[in-house]
């Protein structure tokens, strides 16, 4: 017997301008790192402590950028965009589907006020650290 299991993501962006007039949006499929998928089987098949804290951070561009599956916090192959007011934002999520594949959606939009400083934003990560 052969399982396999797989975890993915895919986000929406959708940038406004100060009027709240949308600019343009945008939608990819994202990747879950190497730590990613370890946390996730160490928390779920070794029963070891949850967190449920999750953070929604920007990376920036100009893109196209590319990740990597060893890419960590500490040692990645992008930027943290940082030009924006407060933190890393908390994500809640709903509960999951049944579907085939099962699937698990944030309950609502994060928002960033990106500062005068501005730049490009090309891409956003999860992490369960509020700031870098």
């Amino acid at each position: 017997m052969k399982e396999r299991s797989k975890a993915g993501g895919v986000f929406k962006i959708t940038c406004r301008d100060t009027a709240g007039q949308v600019k343009w949006e945008a939608e990819s499929h994202n990747l879950v790192v190497n730590v990613g998928l370890q946390d996730m089987n160490t928390k779920y098949f070794s029963g070891s402590s949850y967190t449920a804290a999750w953070y929604l951070g920007l990376i920036t561009g100009p893109g196209p950028t590319s990740f990597d599956p060893t890419d960590t916090l500490g040692s990645n192959s992008w930027t943290e965009f940082t030009n924006y007011s407060g933190s890393r934002k908390l994500v809640s999520f709903g509960s999951a589907t049944d579907a085939s594949p099962s699937v698990i959606a944030s309950a609502s939009a994060s928002s960033y006020s990106i500062s005068g400083a501005g730049g490009v934003v090309a891409g956003a990560f999860l992490c369960t650290v509020s700031s870098g």
